[in-house]
Parts: structure tokens; sequence; C-alpha cells
């Protein structure tokens, strides 16, 4: 997996800190926590949707370092939504994460999400 030196640590990190809201599949639930397998991906087709993906509340405030959490993103990426990866996909890097993380989104990511999600409904 690009990206992913380490993917035992990954899973086991996703597990850890994602695993509990995201469900072990990926699927979330209909009510506060959306789906990953199938969709992740698709983020990064949008503009400014692979800033998204690193800067929603439960990814930029984990308790992971960058090299680690750089790593779960592209494990995650790959492992429930590779068919969807950009050609030419880039993995996050550590620098990347560090700073995008720095401006997590709080009040404004259901309408940034809300905004996305039109724009990669409209690509399908």
């Amino acid at each position: 997996m690009a990206g992913v030196p380490d993917p035992a640590q990954a899973r086991v990190d996703y597990m850890l800190k994602c695993q509990g809201c995201h469900q072990p599949d990926g699927a979330g639930n209909a009510i506060n926590t959306p789906p990953l397998a199938g969709t992740v991906a698709r983020f990064l087709t949008a503009p400014g949707g692979r800033q998204f993906v690193a800067r929603v509340p439960g990814v930029a405030m984990v308790d992971l370092d960058d090299v680690r959490l750089a790593q779960l993103l592209n494990w995650t990426l790959q492992r429930f939504d590779a068919s969807h990866l950009p050609a030419g996909f880039t993995p996050y890097t550590p620098a990347e994460i560090a700073t995008l993380r720095r401006q997590p989104l709080r009040l404004d990511r259901a309408a940034v999400r809300a905004a996305l999600m039109q724009h990669i409904g409209k690509d399908r």
C-alpha cells in the first residue's frame, strides 16, 4: 500500500481510533458517522476534499503523531475505497498532515462535507 510502511500498525490504529464509530467494515452509521467504505477516496476528487479528509475533527485531533496519522489515512483510503482513488494518487505525508491538522474543521464540518458530497455526486 502506497504510503503505508507498516500496514499492521495502521490496522491497529484504525481499530483503536476509528473503528468504534466507523465500524470494522468502514460502514459508519446513518445517525452521526459517515461511511468510509466505497466513499472516502471520492473526496480526493473534489476541490478541497483532500484537505477535508485530514481536517475533520476525528482525524485532525486524534492522539497519533503525524507519521502514524498519515499512514492511517493512506491505509484507510486504500483499504475501504481503493477503487475510487484518483489516478496518480499521492499518499499523504507526515508534513502535509502536520500542516492540515493545525486547522481542524469544527462547526463548519457538516456544511463543508455537504458541499463536497454535492460535488462528488455530480462526478458519479
